[in-house]
Formats: structure tokens, sequence, C-alpha cells
């Protein structure tokens, strides 16, 4: 008989403060996390591991792909603090964070779950994390951004349909500033490989 295992998950903000050329720097503090409880499950061997899915709402619960009541999909999981983690991959639709409880019994019978965080990515659309959306924990290239005001950027869907009108567009993501081309308006900071996103007035 498989053990029950039990977990806390929270949902990360998905519009994130972002620095923008020769304007102040963000403080680098993510919004607050509001937290979400989770149900004992039975499915799979880690609780919302890779490849599991889930339900969504103010209880989130691990159940089958296959269920009606599943709405997104794992694509990555990671144990451990969330701020010494790699990230999520860039098409991620939403980050749910797991903390640590002590169920009866859980998976490997120490009685904790370790807190970490998944990588979520709806099944159906719409996929804020998709490029123009205009959500998603990662701004990439094909994103839109508007003025936020106190010399920040906030990404906003390129198709006008967000709460502020786009003003900018990612066009490109390099290694620093001065690869940017001449049409630049403004420096998104992007983070990973290429951090810097050259982004053009709309």
């Amino acid at each position: 008989m498989r053990a029950l295992r039990s977990g806390v998950a929270c949902a990360v903000g998905l519009l994130l403060a972002l620095t923008g050329c020769q304007r102040a720097p963000d403080d680098g503090r993510p919004p607050r996390p509001v937290t979400y409880t989770s149900t004992p499950h039975d499915h799979g061997a880690v609780f919302l591991g890779p490849g599991d899915c889930s339900t969504r709402g103010k209880v989130f619960r691990e159940v089958p792909c296959t269920s009606e009541k599943a709405v997104a999909r794992v694509t990555t999981r990671y144990e451990g603090i969330t701020a010494a983690s790699p990230t999520c991959p860039a098409t991620t639709d939403f980050v749910l964070h797991v903390s640590e409880s002590r169920p009866a019994a859980d998976e490997d019978g120490d009685g904790s779950v370790p807190r970490g965080y998944a990588c979520m990515r709806n099944l159906e659309p719409p996929h804020p994390g998709d490029p123009g959306q205009g959500g998603g924990p990662h701004t990439v290239v094909g994103d839109c951004v508007s003025s936020s005001g106190g010399g920040r950027v906030r990404e906003t869907a390129c198709d006008g349909s967000g709460e502020r009108p786009p003003a900018f567009r990612v066009a490109s993501a390099v290694t620093s500033r001065d690869h940017c081309p001449s049409t630049t308006a403004l420096f998104v900071a992007l983070g990973g490989e290429r951090p810097v996103g050259c982004a053009r007035r709309l």
C-alpha cells in the first residue's frame, strides 16, 4: 500500500519588476507569495514530481494527468531553498513553492516533505509564460513591458489586453548592453546566459 504524502504549496507572483535603461535598480525582492494548502494524495513517487499534474485554486492537489480536474503539469521540480536553486524553463506558466511539513507518513518514511518548488505548465491555453502573453515568472524575447512608475517597467500582454498598454517589446537577448542594436530604447533584465534584453519602443 502506497503511503500518503502531503505538502504545502504557494503560487509565486507572476509579474516581476524589471530594471530599465538608466533607471533605478529593483530591490530584488520577489512579490510576497500567497500560501495554499494541499491535501493527502497517492500519485507519483514524489509530491508534484516531474510529469505529475495538479489542480489549481485555493487548494492545490496532485491528481492523475488523465483526471478531468488536472489543469497543469510539472515540467521541472527542484528541492531546497528557491534562491539557491536553478530557474524554471522559459515557458513556465507559474511556479508552486512547496513548504516543509510533517505528515504521518511520506514517500521515504522520514516524516517530512522537503522544501522546494515546481515549475508548472498549463495543460491547455492560455499559456502566460509564452512570449508576448504578459505573464509567467520570466521575461523572454518577444515579451512586452510598460512603465510601472518609480523607474521600473512591468511585463504586459503585447496585444493590449493587460492592465497597462505595452510600450516596449524585447527584440533580442544579449550578454551585455553594448551588444544591443542602435534601435534599442530600453534595456531589460532577463537573467540567464543572455541577461540583457534589448527592447524597442512600440
